[in-house]
């Protein structure tokens, strides 16, 4: 009996393997199909040995040498190689890709080998800040790779009307919610007591994510010492890894917890428990977004949103609903919408708009959405390769 097609998926990061794709794995695999996994290793693949996915068992694994967020264009060729090596070695079915490197280098190599791939735009990063001749190599980079791709995944309006307009697409495109929430892994948690800042508890504002200046920490820093200020009876955390490229903010996040401003948690393995003792997320990402996870998670859990006018964060709010938008970048108007909720809103208003956040998720962005949109695209993609070779 002729072995399962086997599906290979890759990524840059462990986390994105187990917070965004891991119903997604859990999902190919009870189909019948087997997988390949290709993501530099990390403590989240652990954490998944303990629900029974372990490397080399549950899914053949691969550790490719990806350099997130460097140029250097040998370290860049080196990866090309390896996909290529990877492809060749154990010849899959249907490539799936996630993340700019993955994306742009399987997808050259797939082509090339006439391996279907399936991109998944997660939002176009650091590009959209970028000018001149730099930005047009890296859309160019785009442009080739998606160009042949069997299907496009598009996680918001934005992107797809920019890639279309742009003639990336030439192939099958879906428009899918993000990566979607597993609604069951961030249920409604438990509404904490606040009060209006000056008097009762402390209302707790976090911000989670790569502490990454286009992620919008600076703005998230100055609004937290201008209201801290005025309101003391306020918390403001943030939760996330220090990008090595942005090493400065070591030294700013320790002087700023001794202060009291701004306490820096690190990176944490499970981010629920510091979701469950908040009120409200603040995300001030001017960052090329796909669609925030972290937005996402926070509205299955029940805490209200403040985010930016940004593609990838303002589709998460209907504002004033379960949240408030404001113009990426303008301090002021942040500062603004962290004093609504402070001083204006009564701690029963802000559980409401949390509760109302996940009404939203559970209607427009539950994760089962995007396993049927992959698992049909697959599906049919592995249909067609049969029939060529009958």
């Amino acid at each position: 009996m002729p072995e399962q097609p086997l599906i290979a998926l890759l990524t840059n990061n462990d986390d994105d393997v187990y917070c965004f794709r891991l119903e997604l794995i859990q999902a190919i695999l009870k189909a019948g199909y087997r997988m390949l996994i290709s993501c530099p290793d990390g403590p989240k693949f652990e954490v998944m040995e303990d629900i029974g996915l372990k490397k080399g068992e549950a899914f053949i694994y691969d550790n490719p040498p990806i350099d997130r967020r460097g140029t250097n264009i040998i370290n860049d060729g080196k990866l090309l190689i390896h996909y290529r090596s990877l492809f060749r070695q154990y010849k899959p079915a249907v490539v799936l890709t996630y993340t700019a490197k993955p994306n742009v280098y399987a997808s050259l190599v797939s082509r090339h080998l006439h391996i279907p791939v399936i991109n998944n735009v997660t939002g176009l990063g650091s590009v959209v800040n970028e000018r001149g001749l730099k930005q047009k190599l890296i859309l160019w980079l785009f442009k080739t790779a998606y160009r042949r791709s069997a299907c496009i995944m598009f996680q918001n309006s934005t992107n797809m009307k920019l890639a279309r307009d742009l003639g990336w697409v030439k192939g099958d495109y879906k428009l899918i919610p993000g990566s979607g929430v597993a609604l069951e892994r961030f249920p409604v948690q438990e509404y904490p007591d606040g009060g209006n800042g000056i008097n009762g508890e402390p209302i707790i504002f976090n911000y989670i994510g790569r502490i990454l200046h286009d992620k919008g920490v600076d703005d998230y820093i100055e609004a937290a010492k201008r209201i801290k200020k005025k309101y003391p009876k306020t918390e403001f955390n943030m939760l996330g890894f220090i990008e090595p490229t942005e090493s400065h903010y070591k030294k700013e996040l320790k002087t700023l917890g001794e202060q009291g401003i701004v306490l820096y948690r690190g990176s944490q393995k499970d981010v629920k428990p510091w979701i469950k003792r908040a009120h409200a997320i603040v995300h001030p990402s001017t960052y090329g977004e796909g669609m925030s996870n972290v937005l996402l998670e926070n509205a299955s859990s029940g805490r209200l949103i403040i985010t930016t006018d940004n593609p990838g964060c303002q589709e998460t709010v209907e504002d004033g609903v379960n949240g408030f938008i404001y113009h990426g970048g303008d301090v002021d108007a942040l500062v603004q919408k962290i004093e609504t909720v402070v001083e204006e809103l009564t701690n029963r208003e802000r559980k409401q708009m949390g509760l109302n956040g996940r009404k939203k998720v559970e209607s427009e962005f539950s994760r089962e959405i995007v396993i049927r949109a992959y698992l049909g695209a697959i599906e049919k993609l592995v249909d067609n390769s049969k029939a060529r070779q009958l």
